[in-house]
């Protein structure tokens, strides 16, 4: 199943930057850089995505230096883009920490507790995306 869904993956990644190039109607060439190719979220479980009425939302974070956000969790799909800065998360179940900087993409732990610090020093800026289903929020904070 992994190897056709990885495949599927490839030739959509084949297909759209074919699509670029011919949509470009100038004399510069349309340049698809691939950023990211993830099958599991940051604690290594499966990427799964709501079964109903799926909403994208998309947001833009900026995280002061110094500034940690508070324990919380996510029931469906975050993913994020680090525009700039230095963002340590720690899953708080098990201590593990990944660091993500500048031109970094994050595929966020589902239903695990984490929180995230500004490690650098300058602002973190986040682009995200949540997959939700409809009407639903996608940031739970721990009580």
């Amino acid at each position: 199943m992994r190897n056709i869904l990885a495949s599927a993956l490839l030739l959509c990644a084949a297909l759209c930057a074919n699509t670029a190039e011919a949509l470009d109607s100038s004399a510069t060439p349309v340049v698809v850089t691939p950023l990211a190719d993830r099958t599991e979220t940051a604690s290594g479980q499966p990427i799964t995505l709501p079964q109903k009425n799926v909403q994208v939302l998309v947001s833009t974070f900026d995280i002061a230096v110094g500034a940690t956000l508070p324990v919380h969790k996510h029931p469906f799909p975050r993913y994020a883009y680090v525009e700039a800065g230095t963002l340590k998360v720690t899953n708080v179940e098990t201590g593990k920490s990944n660091t993500y900087k500048t031109g970094d993409f994050i595929v966020e732990m589902i239903g695990q507790w984490h929180q995230a610090t500004n490690v650098g020093d300058g602002p973190v800026k986040l682009l995200v995306i949540d997959q939700v289903e409809q009407g639903a929020k996608n940031t739970v904070l721990r009580q």
